[in-house]
């Protein structure tokens, strides 16, 4: 009883001394990122770097579904291309009483489509671009696992569903302009025009904000009770479900919170990049989302942050100065990640911490008995 209660202690002053670290690094981090490099970035190398904060949102979502709770979707630019339809289709209303959107014109259409409607309100906005990229992964998420489907044939299911919902989009002209998209930089908020740079720093500060929220959000939610739980259906789903409880419910929860936080992402990613379209559904980019995760490190979330910024930031870079060769760059450091680090640059750091003697390493014992703790209150029984 006194060691569990030692233990215990520990356990708590080590978690106190983790969280203050964590906190004095996240406050560094913030005042770097929204103090010191918009004075020292141009607005264009401003604007590159929201749009990688953004895609970093995206990456925690996957972190929390794959790193977490072992679910690889190869689908989630569905949910990021919601949020960006969602927010472009509002700007783009941002007209005189009576008009519509050009494109309309061009394809003969003379009423706003019903769909549109909604979009003339900001909030509603904000509630759409969060609650139907949810909707819709909560449901995808259902009909997937309530048949018990997992590993590759989720993956696949998630694959087949990005291509559905592509082709959907590509075809939809007299809509959401089909294959052209819905541009925003040269629409209106508050009647200052999208893409100039006083409206960009805006939205690059309201980027950091939000990857703050969601990264302590998902923190909040992969620890207690109900993150231990998504850790035990990555590890044994079928222990779980002898457990009493039922795996299916959760990992759509868990599916459906990485939806809506892939449309956050998805929306500020449009309003940085000044147009939204079908490709944002392209496979490759896809599957280029859950590489930034496995660069950085899986459930790690800080991980999903640095591999985020890292590659996207080493393919400006390298397309800049090689623009001929710089994708053969590009794959040799994923092989090298690969084979050198297979956890991940965070995971890889851990273990070289571990090996310098800076992080303590888990001791198990192959039978309880020979737990030096269990040994130690044995013999204090036996003195009494």
């Amino acid at each position: 009883m006194i060691t569990d209660t030692i233990t215990r202690n520990e356990s708590r002053q080590r978690e106190k001394k983790k969280l203050i670290t964590e906190i004095a690094v996240i406050v560094g981090v913030v005042v770097i990122f929204a103090v010191l490099l918009p004075l020292a970035l141009s607005a264009f190398r401003l604007r590159l770097l929201g749009r990688f904060l953004s895609l970093a949102i995206v990456a925690l979502g996957i972190d929390l579904i794959w790193g977490y709770t072992g679910l690889l979707s190869l689908g989630h630019g569905i949910f990021f291309a919601l949020g960006g339809y969602a927010l472009a289709m509002y700007l783009n209303l941002q007209l005189p009483p009576g008009q519509m959107p050009e494109f309309f014109t061009l394809y003969g259409v003379t009423e706003l489509p019903f769909i549109w409607q909604p979009f003339y309100s900001l909030p509603l906005t904000i509630l759409a671009l969060i609650i139907v990229p949810a909707i819709v992964a909560g449901l995808l998420g259902y009909l997937i696992f309530r048949n018990r489907i997992k590993g590759v044939y989720f993956s696949i299911l998630t694959q087949a569903a990005l291509l559905v919902f592509f082709n959907f989009f590509n075809g939809q002209q007299k809509l959401i302009n089909g294959t052209n998209g819905l541009k925003t930089d040269t629409q209106t908020i508050f009647g200052l025009l999208v893409g100039s740079d006083a409206v960009q720093v805006g939205f690059y500060l309201l980027t950091i904000v939000c990857l703050l929220a969601i990264y302590l959000l998902c923190r909040w939610l992969t620890t207690g009770r109900f993150g231990r739980l998504l850790v035990a259906i990555r590890d044994d789903e079928v222990r779980v479900r002898f457990s009493g409880y039922d795996p299916t419910w959760f990992k759509v929860l868990v599916f459906a919170i990485s939806g809506a936080i892939a449309g956050v992402a998805g929306a500020l990613y449009t309003v940085q990049t000044g147009i939204i379209t079908p490709n944002s559904m392209d496979v490759a980019f896809s599957i280029e989302m859950v590489i930034w995760v496995a660069v950085g490190g899986r459930a790690t979330l800080v991980g999903a942050v640095v591999g985020t910024l890292l590659v996207r930031m080493a393919q400006t870079f390298l397309s800049e100065q090689f623009p001929e060769v710089w994708v053969f760059f590009q794959g040799a450091l994923f092989l090298i990640v690969v084979t050198v680090l297979p956890d991940g640059i965070l995971g890889g750091i851990k273990r070289l911490l571990t090996h310098l003697g800076f992080r303590k390493t888990l001791i198990t014992y192959p039978s309880i008995e020979e737990d030096p703790e269990v040994q130690l209150e044995k013999e204090e029984l036996e003195h009494k």
